[in-house]
């Protein structure tokens, strides 16, 4: 068994409860709320721009010219072609970039952006792999179980196919492939590459959990 796949058997309970979650579910029959999904389309945009940030530091720390290359380019794909497809989606609610870059961070989005980027700066590659981990695998895993539970398409289709794309199941091998090598190279590290992958995976959830209760400050 692979260390990548250790971890998702640690993270199994978090991933039934992501596929389980309401957000998911409604999104897979196209009933979902708008306003839910207008909430998580706001968020992961902000997300979205911490997530390539850990990458890019990331790509600093690597030591081979490979993984950095990989790594930086994985930040300049998230900030270039998922960020356009978030526009995308924006754009259906009348939102503009500008509104966008506007959003105020809910706070289970300041838990987990803080969280990667504080791993990113004080962490190693190995934690940082395995803190990446569980948005790419997690997205294309609870992605599948939505296309298996749609009927029919409606309007939340383009982020199902988005999800199960042949180009996102290649970005997931090879967030794969970094967290089994570095599991090779760093045996003394599996302790903080499981506890950074299961923190990661918990504040997956909490943000589909943040998007379907259109989370906010009280004050």
């Amino acid at each position: 068994m692979t260390f990548s796949d250790e971890l998702l058997d640690d993270g199994q309970h978090i991933w039934e409860a992501q596929k389980n979650h309401p957000f998911v579910t409604e999104l897979a029959d196209g009933t979902l709320d708008p306003a839910a999904f207008e909430t998580w389309v706001r968020q992961d945009y902000r997300y979205l721009l911490d997530y390539a940030r850990t990458f890019a530091i990331g790509g600093t720390k690597a030591g081979d010219e490979e993984t950095m290359t990989s790594l930086l380019g994985v930040a300049h794909t998230t900030l270039d072609y998922e960020m356009d497809l978030h526009r995308e989606f924006a754009a259906d609610y009348g939102l503009s970039v500008e509104e966008l870059e506007a959003t105020t961070k809910a706070p289970t989005c300041v838990a987990y952006t803080n969280f990667l980027v504080r791993t990113a700066h004080e962490g190693s590659l190995a934690e940082i792999a395995a803190a990446i981990y569980p948005c790419g695998q997690g997205y294309l895993d609870i992605a599948e179980h939505m296309a298996e539970l749609a009927q029919e398409e409606h309007r939340y289709t383009p982020f199902i196919e988005k999800y199960t794309s042949e180009e996102f199941h290649e970005a997931v091998d090879w967030m794969r492939e970094l967290v089994d090598r570095c599991g090779e190279r760093y045996p003394g590290e599996h302790d903080a590459m499981r506890e950074a992958f299961l923190t990661s995976a918990r504040l997956e959830h909490q943000f589909w959990e943040m998007a379907y209760t259109q989370e906010g400050w009280d004050l």
